[in-house]
C-alpha cells in the first residue's frame, strides 16, 4: 500500500508540473490577448463600421470581434518583435537581464515557464550535439543527449530528468553500450519534457538503424 501511495502521489506531482506551467502560459497569454482587444476596441469599430458598408452580408458584431481579434494578434507579434531585436542591443539585453534577475525570477513559475518554451521552439542554444539511447541497467534504454567525444570512441552523455530537462545526469559510456538515433534534439526534448509521450519515434530509429541491409545480404551471396 505504501509503495502504491508513492507511485500515485509521484504520478499525479509529474502531472502537475507539466500541466501546470502549460495552463499559466495558456492564461497569461489569453489575459494577455483579452487585453490588447479591449483596447484596439475603437480602431475595430471604426473598421467595422467601414466593412460593414462593403460587405453587407456580415453582421456588425461579428465583423467587429474578428477585426478586434486580428488587431490583437497583430500588435502582440509586432510587439514580440520589438522585444526580440531589442533584446539584441547591449543596451536592451543588459535592461532584460537586470529585470530578469531581480524581479522576473521570484515570479512563480517563470523560470519552468521559460524552460519549456524554450526547449518547445528551438530557440535555446544547448550543449548538446546529438540524441542517443543508452543501455545502464541491462536492457533497459534511457533517453540521453551526447555532450562530448573521447579519442578511445566513449562518449559523455547527459540524462536528463523528466518533466524538467534542466537537471540530470551525467554518464561516460563505452561505444558498445550507446546508440545514437537519428532524431532531432528538440524532438528529443518534447519526450522528456512529456515525460515519455511521443518515444516511439526514438524506439523506430534505433529499430531502422539495426534492421540489416539486403544489399549486402545480397552482394555477400
Amino acid at each position: 500500500m505504501k509503495k502504491l501511495w508513492s507511485f500515485i502521489k509521484t504520478a499525479v506531482l509529474g502531472g502537475v508540473i507539466v500541466i501546470l506551467p502549460a495552463a499559466i502560459l495558456y492564461l497569461v497569454f489569453q489575459w494577455l490577448f483579452r487585453l490588447v482587444a479591449n483596447m484596439v476596441h475603437p480602431l475595430s469599430n471604426l473598421l467595422a463600421q467601414w466593412f460593414e458598408s462593403i460587405l453587407d452580408n456580415i453582421p456588425f458584431g461579428q465583423l467587429q470581434g474578428i477585426i478586434s481579434e486580428v488587431l490583437a494578434i497583430i500588435i502582440i507579434l509586432t510587439f514580440c518583435f520589438a522585444v526580440g531585436v531589442a533584446v539584441k542591443t547591449r543596451l536592451g539585453g543588459w535592461l532584460f537581464h537586470t529585470v530578469e534577475s531581480s524581479v522576473l525570477r521570484v515570479a512563480p513559475g517563470y523560470k519552468t515557464v521559460k524552460e519549456i518554451v524554450m526547449q518547445l521552439f528551438g530557440s535555446k542554444k544547448t550543449p548538446f550535439s546529438r540524441v542517443a539511447l543508452v543501455r545502464l541497467f541491462g536492457d533497459t534504454l534511457v533517453t540521453t543527449f551526447v555532450t562530448d567525444e573521447h579519442p578511445d570512441g566513449s562518449l559523455t552523455v547527459f540524462m536528463p530528468t523528466a518533466p524538467n530537462p534542466t537537471s540530470g545526469w551525467i554518464f561516460h559510456v563505452k561505444p558498445e553500450d550507446i546508440h545514437v538515433v537519428d532524431v532531432t534534439v528538440e524532438n528529443a526534448m518534447r519526450t522528456v519534457i512529456g515525460c515519455g509521450v511521443g518515444s516511439q519515434s526514438l524506439l523506430d530509429a534505433i529499430q531502422s538503424q539495426n534492421k540489416p541491409d539486403p544489399s549486402k545480404n545480397t552482394q555477400n551471396t
